[in-house]
């Protein structure tokens, strides 16, 4: 609305002569504002989760306990088959070992047959107990 429709007459006026017009509020007043934090209680509360994930954890260690248990059952197993069969793997390395043995001490005849005073197969060390021979040392393929 312009000024001279409010005054109903044309022109300038002083401002105190315009009527007052002010905004308030509407009858009966304004709806009450709410202020208050009203937080929704949706969802499981914190002891229920608290114990949900103490079950899960408790569920999930009591698994990993028997998996332990027949993994330790499947070790124990096949520790058992090793010392069942241990024996014959011995027997069949002690064979392996004199056949190479002596041919060691035939090689070692014919390298050293000039040489005085060597005797074959008598340790070189003077510590006067058996060692066994280095790894690989009857194992030419293997070097």
């Amino acid at each position: 609305m312009t000024e001279a429709m409010i005054r109903k007459k044309p022109g300038m006026a002083s401002v105190k002569d315009m009527p007052v017009l002010q905004d308030g509020p509407p009858p009966g007043g304004f709806a009450p504002v709410r202020y208050a934090r009203r937080i929704p209680t949706k969802g499981p509360s914190a002891m229920a989760i608290f114990l949900a994930t103490f079950g899960a954890f408790s569920w999930g260690m009591y698994q990993v306990g028997q998996g332990n248990k027949v993994r330790r059952a499947l070790k124990e197993e096949k520790y058992a088959a090793r010392r069942a069969i241990l024996p014959m793997l011995q027997a069949e390395e002690d064979e392996r070992f004199v056949k190479e043995w002596k041919k060691y001490l035939e090689y070692e005849a014919e390298v050293m047959k000039d040489v005085p005073g060597w005797k074959v197969g008598e340790n070189v060390y003077n510590s006067g107990r058996w060692m066994p021979p280095a790894t690989g040392e009857l194992r030419p393929d293997v070097w």
